[in-house]
């Protein structure tokens, strides 16, 4: 929280922001009475303010399949301490992620994650019962005067595209229909092939996330890639910029700590930026393969067909090449 009141306690920030026409989505990791006065301290600066949904570490943090009861709650309790406060919010951000156990476990014991991961992947109805539960979320949301967004990991686009729910029952991910979805396209966490991931997925998305400039929740025991650097970061809002004009970076402190701020006032949008043609047909290569894939998982009637037609054929071709 120190480092917070200490980021937007600097005019200079506020000036810049303002400068950019810029918003800030707030990640609120608590609902304290100084975290309230850095909001308060945005609203009268004419700054738009997202209030980025978040849980305790021990509920998961980000919201997923297991924890729709507990995000229902959380949005509760941010609506009276919005209303005790005064607070103005430019709309209400939902984090859909892994369980940030479950992220832990994935880089220190793996096998531990094996029977949680089959078991949910088998359980269809707590993905249903989700998918409600969140929707009903979404619904009192904009009741309540919102706009909704939803920062979502970019496997959802081609999971989306062929009807499956695989991609959300392994990785307990929840698909919401929304004001406006934000692809978290960090390209970071994707070299050397980040830039041919952002032009591919930002195709398809309606808000582009970018980052990771610095910041972020820390896990034990798990490592971060490094940070982007000035000329990746450039790369990427350029790539990002040809496709859509709403861009997201995560994140604003990280920006702050390498002097990104300044460096936007005189940006070059217009520079042009090809990602490697050996990189772009891999990333689309790899799409279609999870696509199908994923279609797979749908229909594995269809499969099975395709495959007995294939031995048949090919039976079929034996004999007719032993004839006399």
């Amino acid at each position: 929280m120190p480092r917070l009141e200490r980021l937007f306690a600097d005019a200079a920030l506020l000036q810049d922001l303002k400068a950019l026409d810029a918003a800030v989505s707030l990640g609120l990791i608590d609902l304290c009475d100084k975290r309230a006065e850095v909001v308060r301290r945005l609203n009268a600066a004419g700054i738009p303010v997202i209030a980025w949904q978040l849980l305790p570490k021990e509920q998961g943090y980000w919201l997923n399949i297991g924890n729709a009861p507990q995000a229902a709650g959380r949005y509760a309790d941010f609506e009276r301490w919005t209303a005790r406060h005064g607070l103005l919010w430019d709309g209400i951000g939902l984090d859909i992620e892994t369980d940030i156990h479950e992220m832990r476990l994935l880089a220190v014991d793996r096998l531990r994650l094996v029977p949680i991961l089959l078991k949910r992947l088998w359980n269809v109805g707590q993905l249903r019962r989700a998918q409600a539960a969140y929707a009903a979320l979404v619904g009192q949301i904009r009741a309540d005067g919102y706009r909704v967004d939803s920062y979502q990991m970019p496997l959802i686009v081609d999971e989306r595209r062929v009807g499956s729910t695989f991609i959300q029952r392994l990785f307990a991910s929840v698909d919401l229909p929304v004001d406006r979805e934000v692809l978290m396209l960090y390209s970071s966490f994707y070299r050397p092939y980040g830039a041919a991931i952002l032009r591919s997925y930002g195709r398809d998305a309606q808000s582009i996330g970018l980052g990771v400039t610095g910041g972020g929740v820390q896990i034990p025991d798990v490592s971060s890639p490094a940070f982007l650097d000035w000329e990746e970061f450039a790369r990427d809002l350029r790539l990002a910029r040809s496709q859509t004009e709403d861009i997201h970076v995560f994140s604003l402190e990280g920006c702050v700590q390498q002097g990104f701020l300044q460096r936007l006032h005189s940006f070059d949008w217009e520079g042009s930026v090809t990602p490697s043609v050996v990189g772009t047909a891999a990333v689309e290569r790899l799409r279609t393969g999870l696509r199908i894939a994923l279609l797979a998982s749908v229909h594995p009637w269809l499969v099975s067909l395709g495959l007995f037609c294939m031995l048949w054929l090919a039976g079929r071709g034996k004999r007719t090449r032993r004839k006399p």
